[in-house]
């Protein structure tokens, strides 16, 4: 199987080997990363965790693995501008640096392998984590706990105040989701690096891994058209067309649609 094929076999096993997906992914961009040298970094990391839990029952436990990781130098990247590397877990083993959803791929894989309950949220622009029941969230960045209000306050920061937190916001993210939001993460910071090929690559796993959305055509055309492939970006905007109800938006996409060389040709 090739590297795609490996990651997605990975999302069938039981229990779901999601680490090891997200090091699949980090195949793709590199083929000399090495899955099984990976894998024994994070049992190294997985004995320096549990050496140094405190004895509580395994459902008060997640935060201080989160701490614990934070401890061993796991944090959020805050390099500007944001590389890819923040979200490629093979990187994030070495440098014990990550965007917050790659930091939660490896604490959920740590709390797996310890009987430690714990479930990823998608909350937008910073994923977080949750211990099923819990009347509050958890930030993998060092294991803060967030409390409706605060999730108020963060979505706040991001979006701005006129954005509500509502139900939607706290649901619980499924393997699937995650790789396909970490394969979102890809595309955006390659793309954002003058990586387009390496986007590319991304872009096409976001289309495998689920239900897909206007902006996931849009980023993809984008991508097309900056490597001059009109025929292929016309399919993307031409599937955007016909997902979008905004009528300003459809109208953007009519008139880009417009300018692209026609489709068929004449014979003589």
């Amino acid at each position: 199987m090739n590297p795609r094929q490996t990651c997605l076999a990975c999302l069938d096993r039981t229990p779901v080997a999601l680490l090891e997906a997200a090091l699949w992914i980090a195949i793709e961009h590199d083929r000399s990363v090495d899955p099984a040298a990976c894998l024994a970094q994070l049992q190294d990391i997985q004995r320096q965790v549990s050496t140094h839990l405190p004895m509580l029952p395994v459902n008060e436990l997640a935060q201080p693995l989160l701490r614990q990781l934070n401890a061993l130098g796991f944090q959020q990247d805050e390099y500007h501008p944001l590389r890819a590397q923040a979200a490629l877990l093979d990187k994030v083993l070495q440098r014990r640096r990550g965007q917050p959803l790659a930091l939660a791929i490896l604490a959920l894989e740590l709390a797996q392998r310890l009987s430690i309950p714990l479930e990823g949220v998608n909350f937008p622009g910073h994923f977080l984590l949750r211990v099923p029941g819990a009347d509050h969230l958890l930030d993998p960045c060092g294991g803060r706990r967030l409390y409706p209000r605060d999730c108020r306050d963060l979505l706040g920061r991001q979006f701005g105040p006129q954005l509500p937190l509502t139900a939607e916001h706290l649901q619980v993210a499924t393997p699937r989701q995650m790789l396909q939001r970490l394969s979102r993460n890809l595309r955006q910071l390659h793309s954002s690096n003058d990586n387009d090929l390496a986007a590319l690559v991304d872009a096409e796993r976001v289309m495998q891994l689920g239900p897909v959305v206007v902006s996931d055509y849009l980023a993809r055309a984008t991508l097309y058209q900056r490597l001059d492939c009109p025929q292929a970006e016309r399919f993307d905007l031409e599937h955007a067309l016909l997902l979008t109800d905004d009528p300003i938006q459809r109208h953007r996409l009519s008139e880009r649609l417009g300018k692209l060389p026609s489709t068929t040709r004449s014979i003589h």
